[in-house]
């Protein structure tokens, strides 16, 4: 049985060519075809006329200004039914669509973008591009931007912030969120692997090359690797005194150090694990009741600090004097005296020394 062909309707196909009517918050676009004091005529045909008037004028007046007849515009829809039966349009709503749009193509592309910081907070840093305000957090801060201070303080992490105000930072978007208003931006490499990856490399007491990149009072930050850098604490920069790191290191000096601690994502080093510890050798030269020489080298809360010989010195404490004054006058800094050892620990690295008894 020979099969009939089907034709189509013609009603069918003037449906089909029919296209479906636009709706509010949908983009267009079509050539102006008329500009009035404080309005302007877009075809948007075979759908009618649309107008950007009133507020919406206004808003937009810094691009209605560069517009011809002509020129072919986008514009979002905000009422279907507007004046007059006009289609009423939104030039802003249609721009801030599209850089919603290109926020994700640079998101998707990893563009980098160069943008002045215009705020600090205590979480991070407030940056502005193509007139949104996005927020670039503390923790995506690359290294020599990452406030270097004591105990994770918020305060003095604040202050460290604010010195990056006025200055550019190389960014790219990491979140793009046109309904939340929400734009995130990181500073570090999009290739850079995560810091938790990274760390699970290394062990504790592992020995490593590493490079100072910053030197505090506090200590000194050394970068292990691409992504990772560790605090090497003032106490474990040498078995002596150190006062101020600044003396013995400078950003770019290479170091040798030994991973002391890794806790909550972070890396605890030591310089002076990697040299042969003092009071090793101590242990085999004094004991309780020897007499020894000592010149001062430190006051302190408890008293003033003396150093018998390199990495090895012990405390004569202040109760042996009536008050501060006096101990400072008997023992000056940078004298040398002699002392009565009454305190020698070495497995805690502890020296406790008697300015009266050995007189």
């Amino acid at each position: 049985m020979e099969k009939v062909k089907e034709e189509k309707s013609p009603e069918i196909d003037f449906l089909a060519s029919i296209a479906t009517p636009p709706s509010e918050g949908d983009m267009v676009e079509g050539p102006v075809i008329a500009i009035d004091k404080g309005a302007v005529y877009v075809d948007i045909a075979p759908f009618g006329t649309g107008i950007i008037y009133g507020r919406e004028y206004i808003n937009s007046r810094d691009v209605i200004k560069r517009v011809n007849i002509g020129d072919n515009v986008s514009a979002k829809i905000v009422d279907t039914d507007g004046l007059k039966g006009y289609i009423e349009l939104s030039l802003r709503e249609a721009r801030q669509a599209l850089i919603w749009s290109e926020a994700e193509e640079a998101i998707n592309n990893k563009v980098i973008l160069d943008l002045p910081v215009i705020e600090a907070n205590r979480g991070g840093l407030l940056l502005s591009w193509q007139g949104i305000q996005g927020f670039l957090p503390a923790s995506q801060l690359k290294t020599e931007h990452y406030p270097r201070v004591p105990d994770g303080d918020k305060d003095k992490i604040f202050e460290e912030l604010q010195k990056l105000v006025g200055e550019s930072i190389s960014v790219t978007i990491i979140t793009a969120d046109p309904k939340e208003g929400k734009l995130i931006f990181s500073e570090r490499n999009p290739e850079e692997k995560d810091k938790g990856e990274i760390i699970e490399k290394y062990s504790l007491g592992d020995e490593l090359d590493g490079e100072v990149t910053g030197v505090v009072d506090f200590g000194v930050f050394v970068k292990i690797e691409e992504g990772l850098e560790g605090l090497v604490h003032i106490s474990e920069i040498d078995w002596s005194l150190v006062e101020d790191p600044k003396i013995l290191f400078k950003a770019g000096d290479k170091v040798k150090v030994k991973i002391i601690e890794i806790k909550d994502g972070k890396i605890s080093l030591s310089i002076k694990a990697m040299k042969k510890n003092p009071w090793v050798e101590a242990e085999k030269k004094y004991k309780k009741g020897d007499k020894v020489e000592g010149v001062i080298i430190k006051y302190n809360r408890h008293g003033a600090l003396a150093s018998i010989e390199e990495g090895i010195a012990g405390l004569v404490h202040i109760s042996e004097f009536e008050n501060e004054e006096e101990l400072r006058e008997a023992l000056e800094l940078g004298k040398n005296y002699s002392f009565t050892v009454t305190l020698f620990d070495p497995k805690e690295q502890r020296m406790a020394l008697s300015y009266k008894e050995a007189k």
